[in-house]
């Protein structure tokens, strides 16, 4: 269960940091664009599109083994479009001003690629657990992507925060941030700050990785010596020290070794006896 919950955790923080859908994958970026010129906008926008991805994933999941490979597609926009009417029909009745500030963005959820692209590439061919938990991390990855766009274009250009006027009285808006093409240089600087981020986290993971490499190895070789510093102490004290891994065939040279000394041996012996015998012969002449 403890590994279970980990990878669920760690499913949810990728969608969050790690494959963030709008900074990394750059996906959805047309109603990112659109729809950050103010912090409640690119609220209302995420949490909506969070609340579709995520119930999408989930039936999607649930009925992936009935929904025919050949109208798979069709069959995802069907069940994405319903949940995305359900949340126009919630946001018209609840939140007008959003509904007017948002306007067809609501509906084009629908064909939102980062929906289309979950369906597709994990809820069909994943459990439900684990499709809700994706659409949940996807989701929020994507709103707080928005809210950083919509709070840097607001901050800049407008000057207020959430509607709230927070810069000093002898500050001037850059107000081309408000403008369509400052959407554009606001996500690009954004997408190179995440990009430099994460590759200084790689590059410190890397360098961490090595330094442990390392210290083992320096661990190992520190280890090796003083095991043949032990042996040398050993061998020093004139205790004879027998190797366990020799080979057989030292074995068997020294039995062979012993077996010619024992024959020239018995050659030795049989030599000397013959010339004890001729001496008698000849002392019996």
């Amino acid at each position: 269960m403890r590994v279970k919950v980990k990878e669920l955790f760690s499913q949810l923080k990728s969608g969050l940091l790690d494959q963030n859908p709008t900074f990394v994958q750059l996906l959805g970026l047309c109603p990112t664009l659109a729809t950050t010129t103010s912090v409640p906008n690119a609220i209302g926008m995420g949490l909506a599109a969070t609340f579709v991805l995520t119930c999408s994933n989930g039936l999607i999941s649930l009925l992936r083994k009935f929904i025919p490979k050949e109208v798979r597609i069709a069959g995802y926009i069907v069940i994405i479009s319903g949940f995305v009417s359900m949340v126009q029909m919630i946001i018209k009745a609840y939140f007008p001003e959003l509904d007017k500030s948002l306007g067809v963005f609501i509906p084009l959820i629908v064909v939102n690629c980062i929906i289309l692209a979950r369906a597709e590439a994990y809820a069909s061919k994943n459990p439900v657990l684990p499709s809700l938990i994706d659409g949940v991390g996807m989701g929020l990855g994507f709103t707080v992507a928005l809210v950083i766009i919509a709070s840097v274009r607001e901050v800049l250009g407008a000057g207020t925060f959430g509607g709230i006027k927070i810069t000093p009285a002898g500050y001037e808006p850059i107000q081309m941030l408000i403008m369509p093409y400052g959407a554009f240089i606001t996500l690009g600087f954004l997408i190179a700050a995440v990009n430099f981020i994460r590759k200084n986290s790689e590059n410190i993971k890397k360098s961490k990785a090595d330094s442990e490499k390392e210290a083992s190895n320096e661990n190992s070789v520190l280890k090796q010596e003083s095991e043949e510093m032990e042996i040398n102490d050993t061998d020093s004290s004139g205790i004879v020290i027998v190797n366990p891994n020799k080979d057989s065939n030292a074995s068997d040279s020294e039995e062979s070794v012993s077996d010619k000394k024992d024959a020239d041996k018995s050659e030795t012996v049989s030599e000397i006896k013959d010339d004890g015998d001729d001496k008698e012969g000849e002392t019996d002449v």
